[in-house]
């Protein structure tokens, strides 16, 4: 029975990462339209006099990409398109994405909806800002962790979610959220980041089901 679930797990995981790979060249573009910046002009100027020279630092970037619709009818841009999903446990306390976060790990998180084809919803995110936030709401709120805790369906983790008005101006980089999701009004207290109690106790990137890396 254990293997058979594991099995059914492992197939959905494959599904759910060749539907969102497909988005990888729109994901490209974006990021390349914020990240790759200009050189100082004298680098331009003494190396390649007639050249237009572009410079990317070194930084890694974990993306996730989420049906707006599921299967099922379930409207996920609609009444999440106000939040992000970090994973944060798993059922034998490996360490995953919020806690690789936390320690350091990435640099940017590319987080968004699409249809069918189509990218329809986004905001890439830095993930210093996150850290920061992270780690003063912990110490100012006697060692509670922020997010609203969520477990998937089948058990294979848990998850935290984050209100993008709870966290600071700098934290998105760049967004395309659509006239009708533009509007989000932040929460009046913090209240909603209360952690609730989690399946799993430990907290242990961005490879759960439907993720890319990029």
């Amino acid at each position: 029975m254990a293997m058979k679930r594991i099995n059914s797990m492992a197939k959905n995981w494959e599904t759910d990462k060749g539907w969102s790979d497909k988005f990888l060249p729109e994901i490209k573009q974006i990021l390349g339209l914020y990240l790759i910046g200009e050189p100082p002009v004298e680098e331009d100027r003494y190396r390649n006099t007639d050249l237009m020279v572009l410079k990317m630092d070194a930084v890694r970037i974990g993306c996730r990409v989420r049906r707006s619709v599921t299967e099922r009818g379930y409207q996920t841009l609609k009444r999440h398109n106000d939040e992000f999903t970090i994973r944060a446990g798993r059922p034998s306390g490996a360490k995953t994405e919020l806690a690789k976060v936390v320690e350091g790990w990435g640099d940017y998180f590319f987080y968004g909806f699409a249809s069918a084809d189509t990218l329809c919803h986004w905001t890439l995110c830095n993930l210093n800002e996150f850290r920061g936030w992270f780690t003063r709401y912990i110490a100012t709120h006697k060692g509670e962790v922020p997010g609203i805790g969520k477990v998937n369906k089948d058990g294979s983790s848990d998850f935290k979610a984050f209100k993008f008005s709870a966290l600071p101006r700098p934290f998105i980089v760049a967004k395309e959220w659509g006239d009708m999701y533009e509007d989000i009004v932040p929460p009046r207290d913090d209240t909603w980041m209360k952690p609730k109690a989690p399946k799993f106790e430990q907290m242990s990137m961005f490879q759960a089901p439907g993720d890319s890396y990029v």
